[in-house]
């Protein structure tokens, strides 16, 4: 491998490696002395107008994975040096970098990890073929015919492939599909995580770099997104340098290279690789000395700005008007022609997946309310609600979770428009959107934490699901407006992206020539912080970010995608949430008593040995000792109560039951706070005589109630004991069954024979006609009975509910009254005196 690479890697190509990197960073260089002046006066001049946006209804927490490790877990990965496969503990702390252990042992010895990958510019692949399709880009003239595979051997049939079109790639396999979709989403999470490196907070130095490689890279005539746009500033200008360099030098390799076509690849991938890494190297070093000289002069610049802003402000209008003058008269045409009648259609083409995301991410959110309620709801302790918070607070980081939404925002298509304004792929949007969504929801779970324990503090820890509730309600409200305007500032950001560089593009034959003449109209003193061609170029963007406003004010008006309009709420309408923010993160455990679960378990790692433990977002951990072969991501107790898969998940009742009690099967989880109290039904209470000693049977049935008394003879004392044992048994599916045919099955469901004795099935009969006569006879008083006995109970019952038994849900049902017949067993079954049947039951029999 080292001779592939040095044999064709000379010095002599090496030395022009760096003097490709030399020239294109002092190109770059220069323009961003320019740029950087710019954006200190746009910078200064913004904090003086004291300009602001719409406010944000929830609250943002500044680091919200302080303390956090990510994800942790054990797969296999491809070593090039051997050409093997070997177990590999990966760790991806709270930087989204993957490192790579030998064993789960060295990350907790706290050692320095055998690999670290930086995932920018990476795409995360889960299939041979796709990769294949990308690495018959790689050489030209070299085609992988269809089917064959890559140079190596995966060693099961689910891969996961780090693709990167300049650096090495990286291969890891694990053992089943369900690990392989919990490892693609947290590299892509990885990958998108990385690719956002331009802080937004740097209010000079973003704005100066982004313009600067825009103007580098149109002065090559590359309009329109750039794809490599991601990762730090200097991954950026690697992969500019890239840009130009590799295709030469990819000619003048890629024919020399000897073998078959799989290590003809294979080789000029390491060859690639070491270019990047040296022009990487470069890059890093002289765009920190480019930055420490613009910081150097940041302050006697800043110090002219403030003195003569008015005077600078009245020279950027006097000679924008100049500007301006020139340029509309070739602009309206463009505009009519070229860019008004699209205008609408390249919305629709970004609204309706974007707000299919931002749509998901808020049922995401409801259903952990949900899941909070039936805690409190069902007498969950203090621990149990510190748990699911504690989970709560990082959802928005769970790539798991979040997955379903990302996914939505991934069918965006821009077929058909692509080439007209030349957008390379609309992955430049998904990414941008993506990470949008990610920031509401940990907003909207942040807000909710701090509501939810302001309210503990004033209202105290009773009726909690009230609590829980009117927090949720307040969140979801705030979040459709954050959504809506979130959503109407990204898709006026994404049709400026589009349009502006197709306009430019079309008009820099004809205006680009008349720009230098402006330059004499600024004063030499204000030169530094007015170009002529950012003026030029503001000009363009106002001239059509009217039309571009009207259509997404037009899609607010009508509420379409659920968008609203900014006026719909005041600014600063809640100041006393705002306050709110400024409370420190509430830690769940530490307030409500629960201990920190075994690190082990919930995933922690010692950090460089220091000792201090993190908790992990995502815990999915191969434990040593276990063969990988089995399961190389198992998943650990403690985060289970985030729904993974499209499966229902209930709680675990087996703590409160008794060994010898059968536990019965789980309702599915309800949707809604609402259906979760609908969940009590009202209980009718029947008398029946039981032999020997009377014993009480509750049956709670989940039909309309049908209020009966049942008096059994004494003959059948011995099978009624026995149906009454079983009927808990009955299928969801028992559909219109008539009271012989059911009450055989029945008999015969423990094992036993089904009665054949005529007189039994006769005595059977009878009963069945007498419990239908005493529906019709005592129909009155019943009812009488049952209210009274509800009253005593529950003072404001609740409607009743098609779900399953109460018993293990944390309801406690009516109490039972005894009368001389016998003891009255609550039935809710829906018997009818006409036709004999019996209607859809599900009901559940506990013998005292």
């Amino acid at each position: 491998m080292g001779d592939v690479v040095s044999s064709h890697l000379d010095e002599s190509r090496r030395e022009t490696i760096t003097a490709r990197t030399r020239d294109v960073m002092r190109e770059f260089g220069a323009v961003y002395q320019q740029q950087y002046a710019v954006a200190l006066f746009n910078s200064v001049r913004y904090e003086i107008e004291a300009g602001g946006g719409t406010q944000s209804q929830l609250l943002h927490r500044k680091d919200p994975l302080a303390g956090r490790s990510i994800f942790s877990g054990s797969l296999f990965q491809y070593l090039e040096e051997n050409r093997k496969w070997r177990s590999r503990f990966v760790s991806v702390p709270n930087s989204y970098a993957i490192n790579l252990y030998e064993s789960k042992t060295a990350n907790e010895r706290g050692l320095h990890p055998k690999v670290t990958i930086n995932c920018a510019g990476y795409k995360a692949l889960d299939s041979l073929e796709e990769y294949m399709e990308l690495m018959n880009t790689s050489l030209p003239g070299i085609k992988a015919k269809v089917g064959n595979h890559p140079f190596i051997k995966c060693a099961s049939e689910f891969p996961l492939i780090l693709y990167h079109p300049y650096a090495r790639h990286h291969y890891f396999c694990v053992m089943s599909e369900k690990e392989q979709k919990k490892w693609h989403a947290v590299l892509q999470d990885c990958v998108r995580h990385c690719n956002n490196g331009l802080s937004e907070e740097l209010t000079v130095e973003t704005p100066a770099f982004t313009d600067s490689v825009r103007k580098h890279r149109q002065a090559q005539g590359h309009y329109g997104t750039w794809d490599m746009m991601c990762g730090t500033p200097p991954q950026i200008l690697a992969n500019l340098v890239m840009e130009t360099l590799h295709p030469e030098l990819r000619s003048v390799i890629g024919p020399r290279l000897k073998g078959k076509m799989q290590q003809r690849q294979r080789n000029w991938m390491l060859i690639s690789d070491a270019m990047y890494r040296q022009v990487l190297s470069q890059t890093s070093s002289q765009y920190g000395a480019l930055l420490d000289t613009c910081e150097a002069q940041r302050a006697p610049l800043d110090a002219r700005l403030r003195t003569d802003m008015d005077q600078i402000i009245t020279s950027k209008e006097h000679v924008s008007g100049k500007i301006r003058a020139l340029v509309l008269p070739k602009v309206e045409p463009l505009l009519r022609t070229s860019i008004q009648p699209y205008i609408s259609s390249i919305l629709e083409a970004l609204m309706e997946p974007t707000s299919r995301g931002f749509s998901e991410v808020r049922e995401v959110f409801f259903r952990e309310m949900v899941e909070i309620s039936k805690n409190s709801l069902n007498g969950g302790t203090k621990e149990k609600l510190g748990e699911h918070m504690d989970r709560l607070s990082m959802l928005a980081f769970h790539p798991v979770k979040m997955q379903s939404c990302y996914e939505k925002v991934e069918e965006l298509n821009l077929e058909g428009l692509q080439q007209r304004f030349e957008v390379c792929s609309p992955n430049v949007f998904v990414s941008r959107a993506q990470i949008l969504m990610r920031e509401q929801m940990d907003n909207a779970v942040y807000t909710f934490e701090q509501l939810l324990n302001q309210s503990l503090k004033d209202q105290g820890e009773e009726d909690m699901c009230k609590n829980v509730q009117r927090c949720q309600d307040r969140v979801l409200k705030k979040y459709d407006y954050d959504s809506s305007s979130v959503r109407k500032k990204f898709f006026r950001e994404a049709l400026l992206q589009i349009i502006i560089p197709y306009m430019l593009q079309q008009l820099s034959d004809s205006c680009s020539p008349e720009l230098p003449r402006f330059r004499e109209l600024i004063f030499e003193d204000f030169s530094r912080f007015l170009l002529v061609e950012n003026m030029y170029e503001e000009v363009v963007l106002q001239s059509v970010t009217k039309d571009i406003m009207m259509a997404v004010k037009e899609a607010a008006v009508q509420r379409r995608h659920n968008l609203y309009r900014d006026s719909i709420v005041l600014t600063n309408s809640d100041p006393n949430l705002h306050l709110l923010g400024e409370t420190p993160q509430v830690d769940w455990a530490a307030k409500f008593g629960s201990e920190e679960p075994d690190s082990a378990a919930n995933g922690g790692t010692e950090e460089g040995g220091s000792g201090s433990r993190r908790r992990q977002v995502v815990s999915m951990i191969q434990m040593d000792g276990l063969p990988l072969s089995y399961e190389s991501c198992m998943e650990v107790p403690g985060v289970e109560l985030i729904p993974e898969e499209d499966v229902e998940t209930c709680d675990d009742k087996s703590e409160d039951k008794s060994e010898d009690e059968e536990i019965p099967e789980e309702p599915r989880s309800p949707d809604s706070v609402d259906e979760i109290r609908d969940l009590i039904n009202p209980v009718v209470e029947v008398a029946v005589p039981v032999s020997g000693e009377e014993k009480q049977s509750p049956v709670t049935n989940l039909m309309e109630p049908t209020d009966s008394t049942i008096t059994a003879e004494d003959g059948l004392q011995e099978e009624v004991t026995h149906v009454t044992t079983v009927v808990e048994k009955v299928p969801r599916n028992s559909i219109k069954k008539s009271p012989q045919t059911l009450l055989k099955e029945l008999l015969g469901s423990e094992g036993q024979e089904p009665a054949k004795d005529e007189q039994v099935e006769a005595a059977v009969e009878d009963v069945a006609e007498e419990m239908l006569e005493a529906v019709q006879e005592e129909d009155s008083q019943l009812i009488t009975e049952v209210s009274a006995a509800e009253s005593d109970s529950d003072p404001t019952p609740l409607p009743p509910s098609d779900s399953s038994s109460r018993d293990d849900s944390g309801f406690q049902s009516p109490t039972n009254q005894e009368s001389d017949e016998g003891v009255k067993v609550p039935i809710t079954n829906g018997l009818s005196g006409e036709d004999k049947t019996i209607d859809p039951v599900e009901v559940e029999v506990i013998l005292a």
